[in-house]
C-alpha cells in the first residue's frame, strides 16, 4: 500500500536540533482517521510527553470530520504506542536537560496511522541564525559551481 503523507511539522526541523527519530502509532477514534485521511490534520505547536508509563501526543489539531455523528475533540490527547523497552529509552533521555519529543509528520503506513516522533534540542536564537547563513552559503557554492560547469 505504502506511505501516505497526512501532515508534517516543517518547523520542527527549523526550531530544534534533532538528534534521533524513530516511529510510533496513535490510538485514535474513526472520525479522527476519516478526518485525517482527507487532510485535516496539523502538528504546529504538538508535543510529546511521558505519563504514568506512557507516552501522549498533545496540541495536534485534528479537524473534526463533516460526516461523522458523533465527532471528536479537535485537540485531545492522544496515546502513542510504543513498545515497554522504547519507552523506557526514552524515559532516560527525556530526563536530559534540554530535550524533548517532537512530532515530526503523521501518516498512513499500510492503512495504519502512524507519527514520526524526533528526540530534539531546542535551538538559540543565534543557532538558527547560523544555519540560515550556512545554507545560504552553500546555495551561493551551488549556484557558482553550476555557472562554472555550464562554461
Amino acid at each position: 500500500m505504502g506511505i501516505k503523507l497526512v501532515c508534517e511539522n516543517k518547523k520542527a526541523r527549523h526550531d530544534y536540533d534533532l538528534k534521533e527519530t524513530m516511529e510510533a502509532g496513535l490510538v485514535l477514534l474513526g472520525s479522527e482517521v476519516k478526518s485525517l485521511r482527507g487532510g485535516g490534520g496539523n502538528l504546529k505547536n504538538s508535543y510529546c510527553r511521558l505519563k504514568e508509563g506512557e507516552i501522549f501526543l498533545f496540541g495536534m489539531h485534528i479537524s473534526p470530520y463533516p460526516a461523522a455523528l458523533d465527532n471528536h475533540e479537535p485537540e485531545r490527547t492522544r496515546k502513542l504506542l510504543l513498545h515497554g523497552r522504547e519507552i523506557s529509552k526514552l524515559r532516560g533521555k527525556l530526563q536530559e536537560k534540554g530535550l524533548a519529543l517532537i512530532p515530526l509528520k503523521i501518516y498512513f503506513r499500510d492503512g495504519k496511522a502512524k507519527a514520526e516522533l524526533a528526540l530534539a534540542r531546542g535551538k538559540r536564537h543565534h543557532d538558527r541564525r547560523e544555519d540560515l547563513k550556512k545554507r545560504d552559503m552553500h546555495l551561493e557554492i551551488e549556484r557558482a559551481l553550476k555557472i562554472q560547469r555550464r562554461r
